[in-house]
């Protein structure tokens, strides 16, 4: 980790970054339809430093469908401390039986009982992270 800002905010390397989604299971999705940006809370798994999720039919599935250029951010405070992972890729749906084997197996499981039967994945092209110390606005 690099530091900066007075030693308050460090920078993430990528392996780090990638350990710290790993470890969260909620995040922001971020995608746009027609020029309007979108953003929804998704409970997703990372695999092979892919992120991996269930959605059902509906406004996410079809954002997705016409255009896979998405974010997630993975958030966590605790300890004075808090930690911001963005992640940019694409996303798109699983289709074999092969890539749906796969997924049936990962640890993802629906928060609320909804019908989810699609599985989406995100391949990166860039993650980034940082690492926050929290406190007080200092004197000006």
């Amino acid at each position: 980790m690099s530091m900066h800002d007075d030693d308050v905010v460090e920078t993430l390397s990528t392996d780090e970054a990638w350990e710290f989604l790993g470890a969260q299971g909620l995040g922001r999705l971020a995608f746009a339809v027609a020029g309007d940006p979108e953003i929804v809370p998704i409970n997703f798994v990372v695999a092979d430093q892919k992120v991996y999720f269930r959605t059902a039919e509906g406004s996410k599935l079809l954002g997705l469908t016409i255009n896979d250029r998405v974010a997630l951010e993975a958030d966590q405070v605790a300890d004075g401390r808090a930690t911001s992972v963005i992640l940019h890729g694409t996303a798109r749906e699983l289709e074999t039986s092969a890539e749906y084997e796969f997924a049936e197996n990962l640890p993802l499981r629906t928060w609320v009982p909804t019908r989810k039967v699609h599985y989406i994945e995100i391949t990166a092209d860039q993650i980034t992270g940082r690492n926050f110390q929290l406190g007080e606005d200092p004197e000006r």
